[in-house]
């Protein structure tokens, strides 16, 4: 029997699990191997020691060093599989998703979000907080049984324009008695990046980390446009711009 180098297996990074082993059994061997030559060179010529228990012991060795080859086997294969999920995640980049959770950015000071409710509401609270944990923003939502979507234009209860950044997203529903209901909760952003860490594939929105089992969908990133409902405003500008076509008119007459 051959006991194999254990310096043959399989390049490992020494910082994983496989790589530590590598450095435990190598220490292990060699110190057995330093004991056993010195055994080996001090045994009686007329008494020699019996080689069947050393000979066990090396292939107990033989084995691990087999295991430990296949575990770094395994580790190469699920980095190769993380990087090539990576790569495939980087399609999302510049797209938006649609993800399950409490934190959301708000990016070009607009955001939106959706929540359902299985079943009619006395009330329900929408309320952003920022990374201090304080209130910026209150609203009203609809209690209607079904889905429903909210955009925010980033206006906080002081009427002020918050800073693009992360937040979180606290919707509650009470029911008629004061009860507390379920509500599940989507929000979107625009994806900024992809990684893995510790076997775990993510999405990167800025500094939100989204895992991959929280997707819900994903779409072409499209521009959010709060609705204008200043329509004397809009009046007026369109007279402004009728105004303004009559004056070329007279001009090119």
């Amino acid at each position: 029997m051959i006991l194999g180098d254990v310096n043959s297996t399989p390049s490992t990074d020494p910082n994983s699990a496989a790589g530590q082993s590598k450095a435990k059994l190598d220490e292990d061997l060699n110190r057995f191997l330093t004991l056993l030559i010195t055994q080996l060179e001090n045994q009686d010529p007329l008494d020699p020691m019996d080689a069947t228990e050393f000979t066990s012991q090396l292939v107990q060795f033989a084995s691990v060093e087999q295991q430990i080859a296949q575990n770094g086997h395994l580790e190469n294969l699920l980095n190769l599989t993380q990087t090539s999920q990576v790569a495939d995640m980087v399609n999302f980049i510049g797209n938006e998703i649609e993800y399950t959770g409490d934190l959301f950015e708000l990016q070009g000071s607009l955001s939106k979000f959706t929540y359902s409710l299985d079943e009619k509401a006395a009330s329900v609270d929408i309320a952003v907080r920022d990374q201090d944990g304080r209130t910026v923003f209150n609203a009203v939502g609809t209690n209607d049984i079904g889905t429903h979507g909210f955009v925010w234009d980033g206006t906080g209860n002081n009427g002020l324009p918050q800073p693009d950044g992360p937040y979180t997203l606290i919707i509650s529903a009470l029911g008629p008695n004061g009860e507390i209901q379920n509500v599940q909760k989507t929000v979107f952003g625009e994806v900024t990046g992809a990684g893995a860490e510790e076997g775990v594939v993510s999405l990167f929105i800025n500094g939100i980390t989204v895992q991959l089992d929280q997707v819900l969908s994903v779409s072409e990133a499209a521009p959010l446009i709060p609705v204008n409902t200043n329509t004397e405003e809009t009046d007026e500008s369109a007279s402004n711009d009728t105004e303004d076509e009559e004056v070329e008119e007279a001009e090119a007459a």
